[in-house]
């Protein structure tokens, strides 16, 4: 079935052919781009770097970012929703140094689409180990596994008991779940578990209202019932805080106009390698975690980013102040982390906005905004050590990752990008605003401009970093619209007036914040 007959939503006045030309890769499992015709931006590294290193956010003595550069409209487990969504459309596994200069060449090994596979796999008869058994009969249940954390104590010396609210694990506390990815940092680790217990609650409610719905029939519509309210979080609670409210039903009614293809989704290079890697901008410094780890005099202390990085199973090892903090899990020091303490469940009401009524050392935690400035624990990655070379060195810093990356991929400036949209670009005067554009111009980029940095500079100029600028609303909304417009199981493809139905505060409507609710699992540790 081509694009243009996809039950009236596909690209008005289009033939095969040129949806062939425009999309640039007809191949769904590649990488393509939205504008194959534009050339290719050149740029020298050691101006990119000195651009990466003026996107570097400002702390005070004690190591904290300005309260006025949170975003009150965002709060921050969208950005973290926002990494489980990354890695369940991509999965490029081709290290920065051997990425050609050729997207189209760079293989995508996850579907590019938003069917949860990164959660999945390929159900209980291909990746039994994602799953539960029936004690009695040891057969794989249409239930996810789900793993317990061990006790732990508060700052007082109470012991929190455990809870069935980690990953599950294996004896060397290896993550038994489709994607690892989604156990490299604590808060995408517990979204992950959220989606785990999000399934397994909705098998509980079709084992209710339909007793003689059992097996592989079971699971299929689990899936689907998660999969779809999942496709409309992201469509519509997420994306559109991004962009703008009734922005994707706008482009769903009136066509996609730049993101196109013959049948099937490849994965926009101007997307992945630019605009959304917004969600590094969004990063906060801290966390207010949970009552154990937060800012407060009771707590034992501050949910700082190394913390959550750290203190997972991918991660290997934990650190050594963990455990000098009653954080970890061990007796006797650092080690393979077997299993989550209690103490670092997450109070999901400190990430999404749950009209919690006000209490002491509670915080609804906002992301950062989306402007050109990283925070400091993220600017730099770890791992660089004092003898490293300069040249080395530079992969470190994320920045000038994501530029370089752009320049080798051979992504087109912005203001070409802009002007092929029928886009009004920003002055270069509006580009050299702030220490970060002063760099920028003395490179010339306020002239020809990296997308990437393009896209924040634009949601600081026209939004103040609350929303993306026009730009990168576009790229951002039209991409993942495409995503699930063009997957032939999403409710959009299979019944594109569909609404959720799953219990919420806003019937036809579903967001996290029902999602959590739906689960019930708010905050475990009180």
């Amino acid at each position: 079935m081509s694009e243009v007959a996809m039950h009236g939503h596909g690209v008005r006045g289009m033939n095969r052919a040129a949806l062939q030309a425009l999309a640039g890769n007809a191949d769904p499992g590649k990488f393509g781009r939205m504008f194959p015709t534009l050339t290719a931006m050149e740029a020298d590294e050691d101006d990119l770097f000195d651009l990466a290193e003026a996107m570097k956010d400002k702390v005070d003595a004690q190591g904290n970012t300005d309260p006025a550069g949170d975003n009150p409209n965002i709060p921050a487990g969208f950005t973290y929703l926002g990494q489980f969504v990354d890695h369940d459309i991509t999965l490029d596994t081709t290290p920065l140094e051997q990425q050609q200069a050729d997207p189209l060449a760079t293989s995508n090994f996850r579907t590019p689409a938003l069917d949860l596979d990164s959660l999945y796999g390929d159900g209980p008869g291909i990746h039994p180990y994602l799953y539960d058994r029936d004690p009695a009969t040891h057969r794989v249940i249409e239930r996810f596994l789900i793993g317990k954390t061990s006790e732990s104590p508060d700052k007082a010396g109470n012991t929190i008991p455990g809870f069935k609210n980690d990953l599950p694990r294996n004896q060397v506390g290896h993550a038994l779940i489709f994607d690892e990815r989604n156990d490299e940092n604590l808060l995408v680790a517990q979204f992950h578990l959220l989606m785990l217990k999000f399934h397994n609650k909705v098998v509980e409610s079709l084992e209710a209202s339909q007793p003689g719905l059992r097996g592989s029939a079971l699971f299929r519509e689990a899936r689907r019932i998660v999969t779809w309210h999942y496709q409309w979080i992201v469509l519509f609670d997420f994306v559109e805080r991004l962009t703008e409210p009734g922005l994707v039903r706008k482009i769903k009614q009136n066509g996609r106009r730049f993101y196109r293809f013959r049948s099937r989704p490849y994965m926009p290079a101007e997307f992945a390698a630019a605009a959304y890697r917004l969600g590094h901008s969004m990063v906060r410094q801290t966390y207010n975690h949970n009552r154990v780890f937060n800012p407060g005099p009771d707590a034992i202390v501050d949910g700082t980013l190394k913390l959550l990085f750290n203190f997972t199973g991918k991660s290997g090892q934990i650190v050594g102040e963990l455990v000098d903090q009653g954080a970890a899990n061990t007796g006797g020091g650092p080690g393979p982390l077997k299993d989550l303490p209690s103490n670092w469940i997450i109070d999901w009401r400190r990430f999404f906005d749950l009209d919690t009524p006000p209490e002491p050392n509670f915080v609804l935690n906002a992301s950062r905004r989306l402007d050109p400035f990283i925070v400091p624990e993220l600017h730099t990655l770890p791992g660089l050590r004092p003898e490293t070379d300069k040249t080395a060195a530079r992969d470190f810093v994320l920045p000038f990752r994501n530029l370089k990356r752009g320049v080798q991929i051979g992504l087109p400036s912005a203001q070409d990008v802009c002007r092929a949209m029928g886009i009004v670009p920003l002055k270069p005067s509006e580009i050299a605003t702030g220490p970060d554009g002063a760099v920028a111009a003395r490179h010339g980029f306020h002239k020809k401009t990296p997308l990437w940095y393009y896209v924040l500079k634009e949601a600081e100029h026209h939004h103040k970093g609350l929303r993306l600028g026009p730009m990168g609303s576009t790229i951002v909304a039209e991409t993942f619209l495409g995503l699930v417009h063009g997957d032939h199981d999403s409710f959009l493809w299979r019944q594109s007036n569909w609404v959720p139905h799953l219990p919420s505060a806003a019937p036809g409507h579903f967001t996290v914040a029902d999602l959590l609710r739906f689960v019930d699992e708010i905050n475990p540790i009180g």
